[in-house]
């Protein structure tokens, strides 16, 4: 019968429950919820995770309507700009069956209104979470399993320490640019005694104090660390971890405080250590030997700036940590093709490898790992202008899954190694490219021929790049991300060749193209239906004409950038906001603005469109 409630008179509401818990989209779930007053607050009980910002005014509210809670994120850099908060009641409008996306679990009404000068102070500390708010979070999801505090300025050990007593369950707590001091921190390792996961970045006030006591109360427990900017942890508290925590899988360290005595000690006692990142310009050779000689499950190791340690730091993981997948070397200037060696010789099964701005690194380190390492799936060589073709002829023959390579400022990698790339790894599917100068049109459609599972392309400021590059491309993949910003021999006839040939396009970066215009737009427009993204900045002969071609069928469009295209006038911008429902972001010149589109779009131009 028409106008009859059939779901809700029939079923009861753990039936309904059961549903929505079946529903693994967040905006179908966010749909639900807005049918009536029953399903938003039966759709509630199966939220197990929230991710809020500065909302100290609405705690106290959130057991009641969240009650199986167990993954908690709240984050103060979700900054609030304007002045006065005013929460909306959602119930009267519940009625409505709007297919809306709630991208926070409360809605604000925001404005701009008088007030007092010194009251601005007072105003921000009431949305930031305080001691009493975390103590209110403690007492009503005791059985959190995951809490994240993400620059919480103004809670300090007295709020962790309560909420430590209450959350006994507790296996993950990120405390990042939090001001707590050791007695929170103790009081976590003395009450949850389940903690695997623990973040102190950018936590000043911890001492070695502090993360000694955390030590001895987890220590069977903790199975991943991270420490950064902590300028009072030292090898004192490393020397804690390394003799308790011997299940600890996980390190990341960023302090100049630490030095070889640390990280020796966590080497010998956490043998079961997966993942190392450091950036410790105290730390010599002698540590990495350790860790080769100690941590022989180690899978991934990313090192920093590394100005103290040389090749025998590197042959020292080379001849121990037979199982290391992923490698990543960043500033390491005294790294040179013999550490490459080492690393090739015994890491057999590296998968992944970051060379950026190791300027000691040239062709032949890079033959060592083409030669040896068969199933290198991602390469990514960063400012390394001593690495030549040579080295990816080799690994164009050795590497055969190779499926991501990066290449930036590379200055002597040229036609003849992308020929080698393509020819050898077919089961490329990103190719990432920038400032390579002397890569062209030949390397491209040689790609193009024989990478057919290529979809994730971005050629960016390649000057020998044209449009018979973007034919061959068109023509043997189909891509949904391209990018080529700068690329000024590309026009017209190459962007409607990918318009036709790739109509899965779904993100487009034509920025800095002088010779394209209102023809690529139109052909755009016809093909690429499932573009989302698109940016046209500095193409100063698209017009008001190709954009209205290119939002005809376009309409799926979210995000639009055309700053400084002089020939695209506020009613190009107008046909843009009214054309596509979905948009989100329209970046344009301030003054290209008129007020009839401010008025119909507001939320999109009023906070994206800036004077430039």
């Amino acid at each position: 019968m028409r106008g009859h409630d059939w779901i809700n008179s029939c079923f009861p509401d753990e039936l309904i429950v059961e549903i929505f818990s079946r529903l693994h989209s967040k905006s179908t779930r966010d749909a639900c919820s807005l049918v009536c007053r029953r399903w938003f607050r039966l759709e509630r009980r199966t939220r197990t995770t929230l991710r809020i910002g500065a909302t100290h005014l609405f705690l106290h509210r959130l057991p009641s309507r969240f009650s199986n809670i167990r993954n908690l994120y709240i984050d103060e850099r979700l900054s609030i700009p304007l002045h006065l908060v005013r929460p909306i009641n959602l119930l009267p409008f519940l009625h409505l069956n709007l297919n809306l996306n709630l991208n926070f679990i409360f809605i604000f009404i925001f404005f701009q209104g008088k007030r007092r000068p010194n009251d601005e102070e007072g105003d921000l500390d009431s949305l930031c979470l305080s001691d009493a708010g975390l103590s209110a979070l403690g007492e009503g999801f005791p059985k959190l399993h995951k809490l994240g505090l993400i620059w919480c300025s103004n809670v300090s050990s007295d709020g962790l320490t309560s909420l430590a007593r209450k959350c006994t369950s507790l296996k993950a707590l990120d405390l990042q640019g939090c001001y707590v001091g050791d007695q929170g921190l103790a009081a976590v390792g003395q009450c949850c005694k389940q903690l695997e996961d623990l973040n102190l970045r950018f936590c000043e006030g911890l001492t070695d104090t502090g993360l000694v006591e955390l030590a001895l109360g987890v220590g069977k427990s903790l199975k991943s660390l991270g420490v950064a900017a902590c300028a009072k942890i030292t090898d004192i508290s490393m020397e804690a971890v390394g003799s308790h925590c011997r299940s600890l899988e996980t390190l990341s360290l960023d302090s100049e405080c630490i030095h070889n005595k640390g990280l020796l000690a966590v080497a010998q006692g956490c043998p079961t250590l997966k993942v190392l990142k450091l950036q410790c310009i105290n730390v010599t050779d002698d540590a990495l030997q350790a860790v080769g000689a100690n941590c022989l499950s180690l899978e991934l190791l990313a090192l920093y700036s590394f100005q103290r340690f040389t090749d025998k730091g590197l042959r020292g993981i080379g001849n121990g940590c037979k199982k290391l997948k992923n490698l990543t070397l960043i500033d390491c200037y005294f790294i040179s093709d013999k550490g490459l060696e080492a690393i090739a010789n015994g890491c057999k099964e590296l998968t992944h490898l970051e060379v950026n701005g190791c300027h000691n690194i040239g062709t032949l380190g890079l033959e060592y790992i083409g030669r040896s390492c068969q199933y290198l799936t991602e390469l990514a060589l960063l400012y390394c202008h001593r690495i030549g073709d040579v080295s990816l002829l080799e690994v164009g023959k050795g590497c055969k899954f190779l499926q991501v390579l990066h290449l930036v400022d590379c200055s002597s990698i040229g036609d003849d190694a992308m020929c080698s790339i393509a020819n050898g790894c077919r089961n490329l599917k990103k190719l990432h490219i920038r400032r390579c100068y002397k890569i062209g049109n030949k390397g491209l459609i040689a790609v193009g021929k024989h990478c057919k599972s290529l979809t994730d392309l971005s050629i960016r400021f390649c000057d020998r790049v044209g449009d018979g590059a973007l034919t061959a491309i068109a023509e043997g993949c189909s891509l949904h991300y391209l990018n080529v910003s700068g690329c000024h021999q590309i026009g017209d006839a190459g962007v409607i060749a990918i318009a036709r040939g790739c109509p899965q396009l779904c993100y487009l970066d034509v920025s800095v193209l002088q010779n394209l215009g209102d023809m690529a737009m139109a052909e755009l427009g016809e093909h690429c239906t499932l573009l989302k993204e698109i940016v046209l900045s500095h193409c100063r002969q698209i017009t008001d004409v190709g954009l209205t071609h290119l939002v005809k069928s376009c309409t799926l469009l979210e995000s639009c950038q055309m700053v400084y295209c002089s020939g695209i006038t506020s009613a190009g911008v107008a046909t843009v906001v009214s054309s596509c429902p979905n948009m989100k972001k329209v970046l344009v010149e301030k003054w290209k603005v008129s007020q009839r589109t401010k008025r119909r779009a507001g939320s999109v131009i009023a906070c994206l469109c800036v004077d430039l």
